[in-house]
């Protein structure tokens, strides 16, 4: 039986221009080596930025992605026009999607999200910039989860770079 390795994405909507050939590189690269292995599945909450650019490759990569959605309005919060028209090309590719329920915050359903991800997949993969999370359910919050779950992290930035 072929062994299946699940991969899941956090990290952060803006990326700046620098740091995105580092990081596409750098996914492409942990995909590769993965299915080395056997097959390999995505898992993205689709947001824009890091989930996005983590969905096309995989997609690309002839990956199945499954989105993972927080329990909110979310598509009306993800940001402007393109992020949001993205997300739903991107959905409608996914081979599967999990809608999780509906939590009393957006911060709450993001984190919630970010610890299925975790809790269901065997590495991450994190666009981070190493510093800490802008708030509740923000990257830095996704990675520490992962490490005390003792999922691995593959943490993928440029050094040096910084965050708009």
């Amino acid at each position: 039986m072929e062994r299946t390795t699940r991969i899941g994405v956090t990290g952060h909507r803006d990326i700046p221009e620098p740091v995105l050939e580092c990081v596409s590189t750098g996914i492409l690269d942990e995909f590769k080596n993965q299915a080395a292995g056997g097959r390999v599945e995505a898992f993205s909450a689709l947001a824009g930025g890091a989930d996005q650019l983590f969905a096309d490759l995989a997609l690309s990569s002839g990956i199945p992605v499954t989105a993972v959605i927080p329990g909110t309005d979310y598509e009306r919060h993800l940001g402007g026009q393109a992020v949001r028209v993205a997300f739903r090309r991107l959905l409608l590719a996914c081979a599967d999607r999990v809608d999780l329920p509906v939590e009393r915050t957006r911060e709450e359903a993001y984190a919630a999200a970010g610890r299925w991800i975790v809790d269901h997949t065997d590495r991450l993969v994190a666009v981070w910039d190493g510093e800490p999370a802008r708030g509740p359910g923000g990257t830095g919050d996704i990675v520490a989860y992962a490490g005390r779950v003792g999922v691995p992290v593959n943490v993928l930035w440029r050094p040096g770079a910084r965050r708009p």
